[in-house]
């Protein structure tokens, strides 16, 4: 396929036009580059980001090139000297922005040229100008008429094709009639085929045109009740007509659809609100208490008068001062606290003084004069928008960064730094979403609950909620409308929110509470069945919890703290200091080491790529050792070597092994390190289905729900808008899972599950019932995970599964396992 870009002044003109034109289509679609914008948050373009823009897409099929305004086409022109030594054919259409980029994306996607794209696009006005009478001229006719055939054709009929024709009849049923989807659903249908198709509608009377652009379909103005003709020639004539057929007899998929969204597909109006699943329960408990909101974001800055010249100095340094303020505030908080909260915390900090931060800054102080409020708000929002434009969880570090942005500024005016409330009694605080540094610093003690806008059972607020203890729903955009002061309850493994609950709900709050049980130390089913209840560990420092939790051992120890914020890997010496704590603290017990899980949300100088496309596809986990060797050799020598020197039952294994040799692999490298008990991480779709072969090279695995769940989906977990995609209760998720247990259980092997589905009692039921031998999780969740899987027999625990996986849908999936746990 050719590659678009689309150069404009405005990136929200710009992303809405793509957006509606990827509509259109299904299936593989056109790679498409936007260059929207100077970069700084301003109106306007850049011939840099546009050459950059064009790099990124360029194919050798070629390049064709859109532009908005006028300006705009001198950066695109510009854009092509940078690009000299390219031989990627690269074309700047007049096409008009809005039908030509819908235009050029269904026929790109079908597979037309370069030269067929661009001409179809500089067409795409002509069907309006038909439809509205307007004079189009004799050009302009035999456009939306079709292109002459050497039979000739007559109004209203198909003649025109004079050998092995294939006729056909249809009716248009779906609401809107041939709008651009349904076009660009049919040029996609017989593109492929060896055949020429003609169409014409016998309402109108108009020529009979060709199945090949947009522009001359719609000018057939087919709507509801009109009967189209067809004809088609060539040796796969007979397939076209079936395909046109079935299309226009499914009314294009439009059936259940109101006129109206059908319709939106032809407009450039507001999008419609995008489809959210309801509350989402992701940290087990109940609470009742009063509402309190988080506070508004600071706001932009406005522009002020221009800093003097000689002033500018000044005001350049008060960025730094206020950056190192906000740094040594985080810190500060940091020593108060431990764990992941102290490495969020820390990590935060580093980031108010990213040089790129404050020098960004400071430029813009000393060239363009602006104050240190508006310098910082530019900088940050520049660093933001190359965060986003990545894919996947790189993307979400763009929050992070806006947020560092609003206490600077914060600093800089005076004004309150942005946070968690601080109130006397205790409340439920209610978000949009939370800052990796405001979950960090959650108090239990006062935080009844947490009830976000936005997020997934993944995110980072859920997995510091379960962290704490601090029943937590998400996904709820409704609560933003819950006034402060307002008593709700909100039970967070069913995500059941109620407004001004009865006395009845309200005590159960404290009942819920004195149902937990201290943890025994020895996970069970009521029957018996032995199930290890294991914690989830990220540094030495986090260990006192698991054993204060009595922790049965370590079912994944995060070894990635050695590694971050270092320009060059850990020495052995370094690596086995790090791992022998960890180690002595569980002696005679289990310890599963994941190796170095980098790329993605964690990239690494030293062993990962500056920049990739998508990241969460990329080169991450075991696949960096491909680059590396050595990095993971000396992980596996140091972890022998700290194994040797403590008494835990230290066991190895890898993240995003995907094929029966990447295990064999792995299973090598070790044995070469003297390490004897190895797996593997299943948390790709493909190791879920040949989990048989790969447990003929290894003695165990371990299930990353996570992973497992956003690939199996398709659905990034930190995106709150595909929470109920992104869902461990989703059935298709489920039967991954169960297809390893299953393998498991054939090889007579353990098989854990250490993602984050673990913590969740009612789900603990079910991943035992498919074949689990063991659940890692946070330590403060180990109590309830226990507490729930003693009060049911294993045959129990089989049947939920089965209820589970046969369900229709996530929450079809969650609500039938806990009734029946609750009725049981």
């Amino acid at each position: 396929m050719i590659g678009i870009v689309v150069v404009s002044h405005s990136p929200s003109l710009a992303n809405a036009v793509v957006e509606l034109a990827l509509e259109m289509v299904r299936g593989e679609r056109p790679m498409i580059a936007i260059a929207a914008g100077t970069g700084d948050g301003m109106t306007g373009t850049d011939a840099v980001r546009v050459a950059d823009a064009i790099t990124k897409v360029q194919g050798p099929d070629g390049v064709l090139v859109f532009t908005d305004l006028g300006s705009a086409v001198l950066s695109a022109e510009m854009s092509l000297e940078f690009l000299e030594k390219s031989t990627t054919p690269v074309k700047l259409t007049s096409a008009p922005f809005v039908e030509g980029i819908i235009a050029a994306v269904v026929l790109a996607a079908a597979g037309a040229s370069l030269d067929e794209v661009e001409t179809e696009a500089r067409s795409a006005l002509l069907s309006k100008q038909s439809q509205l009478g307007d004079d189009v001229g004799d050009d302009v006719g035999r456009k939306v008429g079709g292109e002459a055939s050497t039979a000739g054709r007559t109004a209203g009929s198909t003649a025109g094709i004079t050998e092995g024709i294939t006729e056909a009849s249809v009716t248009l049923i779906n609401a809107v009639g041939l709008h651009a989807r349904p076009v660009a659903m049919l040029i996609n249908a017989v593109r492929p085929l060896q055949a020429r198709v003609m169409i014409a509608n016998r309402r109108t009377g108009k020529p009979a045109v060709p199945v090949a652009g947009p522009t001359a379909l719609l000018a057939l103005d087919g709507r509801n009740g009109d009967v189209l003709e067809l004809a088609a020639s060539g040796p796969q004539a007979d397939a076209a007509i079936a395909a046109i057929r079935t299309l226009v007899e499914s009314g294009f998929g439009e059936m259940d659809a109101a006129p109206s969204d059908a319709a939106k597909y032809d407009s450039v109006a507001p999008a419609a609100q995008p489809h959210r699943p309801g509350p989402i329960g992701v940290s087990p408990g109940r609470a009742s208490g009063p509402v309190v909101q988080m506070p508004a974001p600071v706001a932009m800055p406005e522009a002020g008068a221009t800093i003097a010249t000689d002033a500018r100095q000044a005001e350049s340094a008060r960025v730094t001062d206020a950056a190192a303020s906000v740094e040594s505030s985080l810190l500060a908080m940091a020593e108060r606290t431990s764990g992941t909260a102290r490495e969020v915390l820390e990590t935060t900090a580093m980031m108010a003084v990213d040089p790129g931060l404050i020098d960004g800054a400071r430029d813009r102080i000393t060239s363009d004069g602006v104050s240190a409020p508006e310098a910082v708000w530019a900088a940050a929002g520049a660093i933001a928008e190359e965060l986003a434009s990545n894919n996947g969880l790189i993307a979400e570090r763009a929050a992070d960064v806006r947020d560092v942005r609003d206490r600077v500024i914060a600093a800089l005016t005076g004004a309150a730094p942005p946070g968690v409330p601080d109130r006397s009694e205790p409340f439920v605080l209610v978000a949009r979403d939370l800052a990796p540094a405001d979950t960090a610093l959650l108090d239990p003690s006062k935080i009844l609950a947490i009830v976000t806008a936005e997020g997934g059972p993944t995110s980072h607020t859920a997995i510091l909620a379960r962290a704490l203890g601090i029943p937590a729903i998400v996904s709820a955009p409704a609560a933003l409308d819950i006034s402060d002061g307002t008593i709700i309850f909100i039970d967070g493994s069913t995500g059941e929110l109620v407004l001004d609950p009865g006395p009845e709900l309200v005590a159960s709050v404290g009942d819920s509470a004195d149902e937990v049980p201290v943890f025994s130390g020895k996970g069970q089913t009521a029957d018996g069945l032995a199930i290890d209840l294991l914690a989830n560990v990220g540094s030495p420092a986090s260990v006192t919890e698991a054993v204060k939790a009595q922790a049965q051992g370590v079912g994944l120890f995060r070894t990635e703290f050695c590694f971050l914020d270092r320009t060059s890997a850990p020495t052995i010496d370094e690596q086995v200091a790090a791992y022998r704590p960890v180690f002595a603290a569980f002696p005679d017990r289990k310890v599963i080491v994941r190796t170095l899980d980098a790329g993605a949300d964690k990239p690494l100088p030293f062993v990962t790529a500056a920049h990739e496309d998508n990241p969460a596809l990329g080169i991450r986990g075991f696949r960096t050792s491909w680059r590396r060797p050595e990095v993971l050799a000396d992980q596996l020598a140091a972890i022998a070597i700290a194994s040797a020197a403590e008494r835990a039952n230290v066991g190895v294994m890898a993240p995003m092994i995907s094929t029966r040799e990447e295990a064999a692999e792995f299973r090598g490298l070790c044995a070469s390190k003297g390490i004897d008990v190895v797996g593997v991480m299943i948390e790709t779709p493909s190791a879920a289905i040949t989990a048989a072969e790969i447990f003929a090279e290894v003695s165990f695995a371990s299930l990353g729900t996570n992973d497992l769940a956003q690939y199996t989906m398709a659905a990034d977990r930190l995106d709150g808008e595909l929470a109920e995609l992104n869902d461990t209760w989703q059935p298709a998720v489920l039967r991954m899972i169960s297809a390893a247990c299953l393998a498991a259980t054939a090889a007579g092997k353990p098989i854990g599950v250490c993602g984050e589905a673990a913590a969740d009692p009612v789900l603990a039921v079910v991943l035992v019932g498919l074949g689990a031998t063991s659940l890692s999780m946070s330590p403060r969740a180990i109590a309830r995970v226990a507490a729930a899987l003693v009060l049911v027999t294993a045959q129990q625990c089989r049947a939920a599964a089965a209820l589970a996986i046969a369900a229709p849908d996530a929450a079809a999936a969650r609500l039938a396992v806990t009734h029946v746990l609750a009725t049981r």
